[in-house]
């Protein structure tokens, strides 16, 4: 009965404390004891299953989906967002939604941000975030070549700036060619004393934020000039590529896929990308479902902010 007893009193303490709003010295003063006993029994209370913690997540969340991702894929954190269409603009809208959100509230004062800036995910993003005025970083700097057609070379070069304004810190640009025309014009861009003071930052990067693209570029990276022929594409596929992060190219499997065209590239290479203390990926849709699998097994990504959609087809 000694055993009961214990339980019993145990029991009443929880009630009090968790039923009735009572602080643990005002039930260590209502049953005379000392406040460290409660604090104890409290703990037991949980270890005897006499209290249990229920999370009820709210409608149009997904945990059992984010807890599959995590899982499968052996990631960090992963962010599922309702989107009631699975179609590309629904879906990098919703997702840029919830990655400004994301950004606002873990944003820590002096980070150096590093961004892909060929990202229409990430440009929704931008779109949604406030200005900071707390937790202000230090900068933000490009990841990848902005200059192309001029028609659509701006998206860049305003992502990168509106960000920098939005979080109190200062823009750096890469004002080159994403992808040059051969590695020697690439060693010529990069001798750039502007263009080696922003790479030389990105060895400094806190929190990198990035998209993930399939082999087939995106309207925008298309039209902006900064990618492979068609040719080299398909190179590239018969390599085994499944997608890039910043026009660096992987498999199925995450392993990187090394091929001439790498040297041509003026941007963040997955290696230093791996040592960037937080990697969050924005990504989703039917077309780069492959992508974003090869991607989470790459081991760079820290968090990646998805839709319902495309969280089924990776768990799937």
């Amino acid at each position: 009965m000694t055993r009961l007893n214990e339980l019993r009193l145990i029991s009443r303490v929880a009630q009090m404390y968790h039923l009735e709003g009572r602080r643990q010295a005002e039930i260590a003063q209502h049953l005379r004891l000392s406040q460290a006993t409660v604090s104890r029994m409290l703990k037991r209370a949980e270890a005897e299953d006499i209290v249990r913690t229920s999370v009820i997540p709210p409608v149009g969340t997904y945990s059992e989906l984010e807890g599959a991702l995590r899982e499968k894929y052996d990631l960090p954190e992963a962010i599922v967002v309702e989107c009631t269409e699975d179609r590309d603009g629904a879906i990098m809208a919703r997702i840029g939604e919830a990655a400004a959100h994301l950004l606002e509230v873990t944003l820590a004062p002096g980070e150096i941000i590093g961004v892909s800036s060929w990202s229409q995910t990430i440009f929704k993003m931008v779109e949604n975030i406030h200005p900071q005025k707390s937790a202000q970083a230090k900068y933000v700097v490009q990841t990848l070549g902005g200059m192309g057609d001029p028609s659509v070379q701006t998206h860049a070069t305003q992502l990168t700036t509106r960000l920098a304004r939005l979080t109190g810190a200062e823009p750096k640009l890469l004002s080159v060619q994403g992808v040059t025309s051969s590695r020697e014009a690439k060693l010529l861009m990069q001798a750039d004393p502007f263009v080696r003071e922003t790479m030389d930052l990105f060895g400094s990067i806190t929190l990198a934020i990035v998209g993930i693209g399939a082999v087939e570029p995106s309207e925008l990276l298309a039209r902006s000039g900064n990618i492979f022929s068609s040719r080299e594409l398909a190179d590239l596929a018969e390599a085994g590529a499944v997608g890039d992060i910043s026009l660096r190219f992987f498999d199925k499997n995450g392993k990187p896929v090394k091929t001439p065209l790498d040297e041509r590239v003026i941007g963040l290479p997955l290696e230093e990308l791996q040592r960037v203390d937080r990697v969050i990926a924005l990504a989703g849709g039917a077309k780069k479902t492959d992508a974003i699998a090869g991607a989470l097994r790459v081991g760079v990504i820290d968090t990646l902010v998805t839709d319902k959609f495309t969280a089924h087809r990776l768990v799937d």
